[in-house]
């Protein structure tokens, strides 16, 4: 059995507040960011990303240094939500501090337990003309 076909068999069914259940749990790890709270940022991690950074501090760290566009979010937009295989993918328009406008594509699924964690996020220059 592959790690794909495990993984979609604790996958659960899509819901009608997956929107909003995404936004909150986008929202709330960002605000643990802003508050250097690195275990709320790290409870919203999945299992994936913790068997990666399998602290905290560590998993901070690594945001600090590689999605700086996400730990210091001043304005935050949320685009369009989609599914994604087994989860779900949510767009989100960022300004940092500096101005310069970032795209972070998050991508997240339910656990067993109902939860809903991020699984991923990338993140990309805005297309505005901001420097």
């Amino acid at each position: 059995m592959t790690v794909a076909m495990v993984m979609g068999m604790y996958a659960l069914p899509a819901r009608a507040d997956d929107a909003s259940d995404t936004r909150a749990v986008i929202s709330a790890q960002m605000q643990a960011f802003r508050q250097g709270n690195a275990d709320a940022a790290y409870s919203f991690a999945a299992p994936g990303i913790r068997a990666i950074f399998p602290t905290p501090e560590g998993f901070l760290a690594m945001v600090m240094n590689g999605y700086a566009p996400v730990y210091q979010a001043n304005d935050v937009t949320y685009g369009p939500i989609g599914t994604e295989g087994s989860g779900l993918r949510q767009e989100v328009f960022i300004t940092d501090r500096e101005g310069r406008s970032w795209i972070a594509s998050y991508t997240l699924e339910r656990q067993p337990d109902g939860s809903l964690k991020i699984t991923s996020c990338a993140i990309r220059r805005g297309t505005d003309v901001s420097t």
